[in-house]
């Protein structure tokens, strides 16, 4: 069973960056297509970027040029660098595993909270 663990959520302020992590296990992750969506208080989650086995990348509008998806396959580990932050940026941060040839996800995490303060 694939299983996957955020990590790296935190209170940071405005401008500020942080990097959030995703540990997967008992799967094949080099084989995975990986990606990070967030759900902002009281609205729908959303996709934030994708990274696909070869490290081809998509982003949201609201994230390009700020956040940064990768991957290390030696590791099992995808990442999301975030820069500039924003509060609304502020939303649990989920990340999923998925396969480059559908766009829907067989596998998510628990989730990370991000809370940027203005």
């Amino acid at each position: 069973q694939v299983q996957l663990v955020e990590s790296g959520g935190g209170l940071v302020q405005a401008g500020d960056s942080l990097r959030l992590s995703c540990v997967v296990s008992g799967g094949t992750f080099m084989i995975y297509a990986m990606g990070w969506f967030r759900q902002p208080p009281g609205k729908e989650r959303e996709f934030v970027a994708r990274i696909s086995r070869r490290g081809g990348t998509t982003y949201a509008d609201s994230v390009t040029g700020r956040f940064t998806i990768s991957r290390d396959n030696a590791k099992n580990t995808m990442y999301l660098q975030m820069n500039s932050l924003r509060p609304e940026d502020t939303a649990v941060y989920y990340c999923a595993a998925g396969s480059d040839f559908v766009s829907t996800y067989f596998a998510w995490g628990q989730g990370t909270q991000v809370t940027v303060s203005s």
